[in-house]
């Protein structure tokens, strides 16, 4: 409430590096419910924020109250263009920028403190974001518990929601991995079983090779290489195609169905790793087969000739 607000305030204010009041209106803006945050523009923003796109100095311009930051569901839905002025509230107001909100179902805006205070003066700040040194972190939780009266459930400790985070996306990379073997190993299973099969059904092919002077170990050897050729034929295939359906899901699927679109990165050596466990793996189901066919007895491939006249 109000007044825990401002004991915080003049309790807090030694005890951290800086007191960041979080100041919010919903308001309807280009068609759209929009959020519209009043923010005391600070490092922790400038250092952290990454604006997609942004023009001369976004953060300065808002701290002026001459701009305003929008995230990328109002800037797409709405077909906005950093620098358009939007009118809030009767206030025109500059795009300086356009920041990723993922998972944010509306749209959402920033503006400088001052210029929030004057448009909505009866909206004073009940959260607030506080920058503690870490070994200060227990002691400012204990009098906001115990002094201010703020539950410990009304407290969140960014930090160590970020390295629960992390945490859990490294065991879900471990597990991606694991997949990852357990994928390959199949896939290798199915080349060796389909050149078994193939192996069978070549013989006719093959046979007339033999009967001009290709030794049967010769045969095994190109058996292999086809093999070889056909994997890295299907890979560098296969990239590009699964490069534009990542491209087609992110910059085309996600952003009509929520309104904003994940960033796209390419990691050529993980391609080039990608690439050389495909090969090995079709190199190593190839070799059974041609195994088998180096061994076939003349008898076997005798008989292809059998039935010709």
């Amino acid at each position: 409430d109000t007044a825990q607000a401002d004991a915080i305030i003049d309790r807090i204010a030694p005890e951290v590096d800086i007191i960041l009041p979080i100041m919010a209106a919903t308001i309807p803006l280009e068609g759209m419910q929009t959020e519209v945050y009043g923010t005391r523009i600070h490092s922790t923003y400038r250092d952290n924020w990454i604006l997609l796109k942004s023009g001369d100095a976004p953060w300065d311009r808002v701290e002026a109250g001459e701009a305003i930051l929008i995230n990328e569901q109002l800037f797409r839905r709405a077909d906005l263009q950093v620098g358009d002025t939007l009118d809030v509230d009767g206030e025109p107001l500059v795009i300086a920028g356009v920041y990723g909100d993922y998972g944010n179902p509306i749209g959402q805006a920033v503006i400088g403190e001052d210029i929030f205070a004057r448009m909505y003066p009866d909206i004073s700040p009940l959260r607030f974001g506080l920058r503690i040194t870490d070994g200060d972190v227990g002691r400012v939780r204990t009098i906001l518990n115990e002094e201010v009266g703020i539950p410990e459930a009304n407290m969140i400790n960014q930090a160590g929601i970020k390295a629960f985070s992390l945490d859990v996306f490294d065991r879900t990379f471990i597990v991606t991995t694991a997949l990852n073997v357990l994928t390959l190993a199949v896939a290798g299973f199915a080349i060796l079983m389909s050149l078994l099969t193939l192996a069978t059904m070549r013989v006719p092919q093959l046979a007339p090779a033999w009967a001009v002077g290709v030794t049967r170990k010769q045969l095994g050897r190109l058996e292999v290489l086809r093999a070889t050729l056909l994997a890295l034929l299907t890979a560098v295939i296969a990239l590009p195609l699964g490069l534009g359906l990542a491209w087609a899901l992110l910059a085309v699927v996600n952003v009509a169905a929520f309104g904003w679109e994940l960033p796209m990165y390419f990691f050529p050596w993980d391609y080039v790793r990608l690439f050389g466990f495909a090969v090995l793996a079709a190199a190593v189901a190839a070799l059974w087969p041609a195994i088998r066919l180096a061994r076939t007895p003349p008898a076997d491939l005798l008989k292809v000739f059998s039935h010709e006249r």
